[in-house]
């Protein structure tokens, strides 16, 4: 993020769009935009932006661009939507930038791409394959979705890649039954190893929504039930087996001829990225200080919901503010630091734990601030592409974190001591302005005199006369003191969060000190 001048915060953009001033200056006019139209608006002073096929006059709104007009500039009078995904994908551009819209891209003709069979054979084409998969025309994953499946680029494929895409769909399935209460449906991944985290369901109304996470893609669920369940729902993990139950309970018990009707997205594989973000409503049952900004926000799951988020991920949390919605990025933390290296299990998917500064001029931290217990905020899928393993097979980790940027720090400070074996340091080194701004110090203190391979070390860019610790801000020199691996060959995993500038500093410090990029695991959103 960069500075923004007075009176350009998000309300007063809020504020601008409700004015009635004309922002895209076409008086109320739509358009159809050809890439060539497009093109000719690429400068400060007149900047249209494509996303998903929409034009947009960004011009009104670079002042207000939290990651300054530079950032904004990259997809000028281009198509932005692979940048726009890179970097915020989760953000509402279309509440935002509404009043901005300039109309819709001219459809472009596209020629059919010519394919040499005979150099790439598809492996739907041929008899045999037909022949054998045929048995699949009836169940869940279903031929013509195959063949969909296998055009990747206009292209007839038949890499390992795309086998192995292949038969993840030939593998998963589902199946449902019932009995005068209830009705269970079963999903079979054949994927051994399967865990609550890889499973997210929500019952909403009548709504049903399944997920199974492999990898970077998911397999969907999601019908429009045939009647109407109660609130509670159970979901059982055979993890040997890959086998998901999701139970629901019958508001009536009567006899269902049918789960239900399959909605769009419904017994889909895809990545994950190409998912739109899913919300459900999460109630707030305590809110708690940690230091003189920052609070502890427990949110409470609905009962119809399973949603375990892992470690070093985050989830979107949203409010409608103004008319507008908004969407921000918070990674769960535990309720506090265990001693005994076990995060409490009745914790574990019932509750989500958020630590939130709050900003005198923030819009939405304000917002979140005045919610009373018992309000609802609504919290996303977790998102991110942090795994565990990466930090499993590590003899060295170090946390550096710049203040907030402590959050993603606290799941892995708790499963490094608890669960990697190799384990021989774990060190979290703790940027903050002030001794009043150090998030949980106490706890850090206590469980660094606990455990002799955790140590913390606390700095300071504006210590009070009394700091005798370290003081200064993220360098190489500093860096170089702290980051140091126990013996000379062994396995580091630096993990950085923070500001911008703070974790871009960071992590050319640390390649310049010459550790690798697989070393590193930089925390954005």
């Amino acid at each position: 993020q960069v500075p923004l001048k007075p009176g350009r915060s998000l309300m007063d953009w809020i504020r601008l769009t409700k004015s009635g001033k004309d922002l895209t200056g076409l008086k109320g006019r739509l358009m159809e935009v050809t890439e060539d139209e497009l093109a000719k608006h690429n400068k400060k002073e007149d900047c249209w932006i494509c996303i998903r096929g929409f034009v947009y006059n960004v011009t009104p709104y670079m002042e207000y661009h939290p990651g300054g007009e530079d950032e904004l500039m990259k997809a000028a009078g281009t198509d932005g939507t692979d940048l726009f995904d890179q970097v915020h994908r989760w953000v509402n551009y279309e509440s935002m930038l509404k009043e901005c819209l300039v109309g819709r891209m001219s459809a472009k003709p596209i020629a059919a791409p010519k394919v040499n069979i005979s150099l790439h054979p598809c492996p739907f084409q041929h008899s045999s394959f037909i022949q054998k998969t045929s048995k699949f025309q009836n169940s869940s994953i279903t031929k013509s979705s195959l063949k969909t499946s296998c055009l990747l680029e206009n292209k007839c494929v038949s890499k390992m890649c795309f086998l192995n895409y292949f038969f993840s769909l030939l593998l998963l399935s589902y199946d449902w039954f019932q009995t005068d209460s209830l009705i269970t449906i079963v999903i079979y991944t054949k994927q051994k190893g399967m865990n609550a985290e890889l499973v997210i369901a929500d019952c909403q109304d009548k709504r049903l929504r399944g997920e199974i996470i492999m990898d970077d893609h998911s397999y969907l669920v999601e019908v429009d039930l045939d009647h109407p369940v109660q609130e509670d729902m159970a979901v059982n993990i055979a993890e040997k087996v890959g086998k998901v139950e999701i139970t629901l309970k019958k508001k009536d018990n009567i006899h269902w001829k049918m789960l239900g009707q399959p909605l769009e997205s419904h017994n889909t594989f895809k990545k994950c990225t190409d998912r739109g973000l899913f919300y459900r409503k999460c109630k707030l049952v305590s809110k708690t200080e940690v230091t003189h900004d920052t609070k502890l926000f427990c949110l409470m799951l609905p009962k119809s919901t399973h949603l375990h988020v892992p470690k070093g991920r985050h989830v979107y949390l949203k409010q409608i503010i103004a008319g507008t919605e908004i969407v921000k990025p918070y990674t769960p933390v535990l309720p506090f630091l265990p001693l005994n290296f076990k995060e409490p299990s009745h914790h574990e998917g019932a509750r989500i734990y958020l630590m939130i500064k709050i900003y005198s001029c923030g819009l939405f931290t304000q917002a979140l601030d005045h919610l009373q217990i018992g309000d609802y905020v609504s919290v996303s899928n977790p998102e991110g592409n942090f795994k565990k393993t990466q930090i499993q097979t590590s003899e060295d980790v170090f946390l550096l974190a710049a203040g907030t940027g402590f959050t993603p720090m606290v799941k892995l400070l708790d499963f490094a001591l608890s669960e990697v074996s190799c384990l021989r340091t774990l060190k979290l080194i703790f940027f903050n302005k002030t001794e009043d701004d150090i998030l949980w110090r106490n706890q850090l203190e206590e469980l660094a005199l606990k455990d002799k391979r955790f140590e913390v070390q606390f700095i300071l860019s504006q210590p009070t006369k009394g700091w005798l610790g370290k003081q200064g801000k993220i360098s190489s020199s500093l860096l170089s003191e702290f980051v140091k691996r126990s013996k000379k060959d062994s396995k580091v995993l630096i993990c950085i969060c923070g500001p911008a500038p703070f974790t871009e500093q960071g992590v050319q410090y640390l390649k310049d000190l010459g550790y690798s990029q697989e070393e590193i695991h930089a925390f954005t959103a």
